[in-house]
């Protein structure tokens, strides 16, 4: 019999079963304002449709369950043989099959190719952020491939596939194939000049033997590998197929997986080389170089993850404060509540619209375009992956302790937000790319001041921030140590930009104070009580 004094009330409701892509308006209308308008109709329909499939709850519970079941190694079978295999959870292989499927590897080839994909990793990465690796790996991967025509016309139709065939076997059975990355090393992290991993050349044309050792990899049950070792010409790419074009298992030592702080679902493992078979990718001592599309393509995907998850964790904010009653009355109705969440939604439509602007920017491909990239992916990929921590925090503890419990999914989201300021190069990698970027390439910041230019006048605190913000290029005594309040300066002057443009009114104003203009404080929640943030929050609430 159950207890007389147990009554449930005042819960809020699971935020289930809409869509993820249309009831995030600033992602929505990211997408239409940079689509072809022949392709609106279309592309719409496929996101809203990977919407519906992100916010039901059959796949909301895959995530979950992805999360919680981790994958296992298996160095040996049974019978003592040497096979390093990853063993997931059937609901893993099922997100990952949606996500291929969903075009999130299919971007180099299709028209809006990178918008749409972008929007569409920003929507599924809400679902379970893991599978993200292998699905933004393949990706990446199609540039570098491309400095070889022979080993693109292999394999990029297979990494740009839209079918998820899983298990090891010669790449030519395949219908799809998935790709991983390996370029640290114990001694070195991101200075990979100091890889030691050798390349020793073999008889055959562009081939080679690897010896050594990765201690970072990504997705180690791909199909193939990106890697850098030191070829006799250098350091040098290489292409390491997981399993050879006579169905034997290439020399693949998987020595442990990491036991990660979020990002739980997905593996990363380190790996031993010992006569590994190998093709060259790009000319002997040109590693670096041949790599580093597939890198950038990375960093704009750890933009787009950390958009995703603060958009997750703000509209469990607002859909929690929207339903809960406390003192009286809606907790969304709450002055101090409101301007926190007006605060955090804020900070999302701003990763989200800086993020959609690079994803266009790729898609152009002009001179100017691939300019403003350079300067612009490495300080976006600086300050909005910075960003992601405090706003998950804090979206957490909007919920109260209900936001400290598993079940209410924003531990998951938590955990997982330090991760892209990590992946692909950390923060002070980020700011001194960014230096290097105004030092050596002056069209990057003529690119990046024509784009910010387009709203001056608009906004007086924008203004002056762009004013600002010159002075300090104008001085670039002691510059490595300012390297940080530059990056950030430099996303924050560029998101003012787009938001003074683009965004409604209330929102541009509000982001113009407290991120520009100063009247703003360190914590959320601060914004000046004169704005009107009732519409700020309104328009951050996930209804469709």
């Amino acid at each position: 019999m159950a207890g007389s004094t147990h009554s449930v009330n005042n819960q809020v409701p699971p935020l289930v079963g809409y869509d993820v892509f249309s009831a995030d308006r600033a992602l929505a209308a990211a997408v239409g304002r940079h689509l072809d308008p022949g392709l609106r109709e279309e592309v719409l329909g496929e996101l809203s449709a990977l919407g519906r499939t992100s916010g039901s709850a059959q796949v909301q519970e895959w995530g979950a369950q992805a999360n919680e079941n981790p994958p296992r190694l298996r160095t040996h079978d049974r019978y003592g043989h040497r096979i390093d295999e990853v063993e997931f959870h059937p609901s893993w292989h099922r997100l990952l099959g949606k996500g291929v499927s969903a075009g999130l590897t299919a971007a180099w080839d299709r028209p809006a190719g990178h918008l749409r994909r972008a929007a569409a990793f920003l929507v599924w990465t809400q679902v379970e952020a893991g599978n993200g690796c292998p699905l933004s790996m393949t990706h990446a991967a199609v540039p570098a491939l491309r400095t070889d025509p022979d080993l693109a016309a292999e394999w990029e139709p297979r990494l740009t596939s839209m079918v998820y065939d899983r298990g090891l076997r010669p790449a030519r059975l395949k219908a799809g194939a998935l790709f991983g990355m390996g370029m640290t090393e114990k001694q070195g992290g991101s200075d990979v000049r100091a890889n030691t991993t050798s390349a020793r050349p073999l008889a055959e044309d562009g081939t080679y033997e690897l010896t050594g050792h990765k201690w970072f990899c990504s997705a180690p049950m791909s199909d193939g590998f990106l890697v850098l070792a030191q070829a006799p010409g250098g350091l040098t790419c290489f292409l390491v197929p997981r399993v050879l074009a006579d169905g034997t298992r290439n020399v693949f030592l998987i020595q442990r997986l990491k036991d990660k702080l979020g990002n739980r679902s997905n593996a990363s493992a380190e790996v031993e080389f010992d006569g590994t078979w190998a093709r060259r990718v790009g000319e002997e001592g040109r590693g670096v170089r041949t790599i580093i599309e597939m890198v950038a393509a990375t960093r704009l995907d750890c933009v787009l993850g950390s958009a995703g998850l603060m958009r997750q964790a703000v509209a469990q904010a607002v859909h929690h404060c929207t339903y809960r009653e406390a003192f009286g009355g809606k907790l969304a109705d709450k002055p101090l509540m409101r301007n926190v969440l007006a605060d955090l939604a804020l900070e999302s439509e701003a990763a989200t619209t800086l993020a959609l602007r690079l994803a266009a920017a790729y898609d152009d491909g002009g001179e100017q375009e691939r300019a403003l990239l350079r300067i612009a992916v490495p300080a976006a990929k600086y300050w909005v992956t910075k960003r992601c921590p405090p706003v998950a925090v804090e979206a957490a503890e909007c919920l109260g302790g209900n936001g400290y419990v598993e079940e209410s999914g924003l531990p998951r989201l938590v955990r997982e937000s330090p991760l892209n300021s990590v992946w692909e190069g950390a923060g002070n990698v980020q700011a001194l790319d960014v230096l290097r970027a105004l030092q050596r390439e002056p069209g990057a910041l003529d690119a990046y001041l024509r784009e910010v230019g387009q709203a001056r006048g608009a906004d007086h605190r924008l203004d002056g921030a762009i004013k600002n913000l010159l002075t300090e290029l104008a001085d670039l005594d002691g510059v490595e140590g300012r390297a940080r309040r530059l990056a950030e300066r430099l996303a924050l002057v560029l998101q003012g930009s787009l938001l003074v443009r683009f965004a409604p009114p209330q929102v541009a104003d509000a982001f113009c104070a407290a991120r520009l203009g100063g009247d703003g404080g360190a914590a959320f929640g601060t914004l000046p009580h004169t704005l009107d943030l009732a519409s700020v929050v309104e328009r951050a609430r996930p209804v469709s």
